[in-house]
């Protein structure tokens, strides 16, 4: 079988991100919490966040701002620079609250997914609530977390689900 081209990469990690935030949505129901998000883009997922997460309190972070402009965090929400610069100054405000994650910061670039990867596995543990969720686009090396399967339409190894335990 002839390799997956990078259209078909890009169509099946948004299939899956798609799949696993609604599968996310209907855990985190009924469930106080903060949401965060790693990686703005051009805000097509945190659009997606807060349009069916409206009451939520969604924290962003990324280098810069590229996103539309009816995808923009409000003030006080979209935090700038580098992760692991920004990430640990609300680590007070966040700690131990998350209930979903959603690393998105993947490239075309091994070596650079393997640093990516490593720091969201070091940084995004200790912010999440009992049970909560961290979805990524790159695997994760997580303790005291489980790896939940993939819901229905969310095609293997391109998004990949992960719970805290209790």
């Amino acid at each position: 079988m002839a390799p997956l081209s990078r259209l078909e990469k890009t169509l099946f990690r948004l299939q899956a991100q798609a799949a696993c935030l609604d599968w996310a949505f209907a855990e985190i129901a009924g469930r106080p919490g903060p949401v965060v998000e790693l990686g703005l883009g051009l805000g097509r997922t945190f659009s997606h966040l807060r349009r069916h997460l409206p009451e939520r309190e969604i924290h962003v972070f990324d280098r810069i701002n590229n996103a539309y402009e009816d995808c923009q965090p409000p003030p006080g929400f979209l935090h700038l620079g580098e992760i692991e610069a920004t990430l640990p100054r609300l680590r007070e405000r966040l700690e131990g609250k998350v209930v979903l994650a959603n690393a998105d910061l993947g490239s075309h670039d091994r070596a650079l997914n393997q640093v990516v990867s490593a720091m969201s596995a070091r940084l995004l543990p200790s912010l999440m609530a009992p049970r909560g969720i961290i979805m990524s686009d790159l695997p994760l090396e997580l303790e005291s977390f489980e790896t939940v399967p993939l819901p229905p339409g969310a095609r293997e190894g391109r998004y990949y689900l992960y719970r805290r335990g209790v």
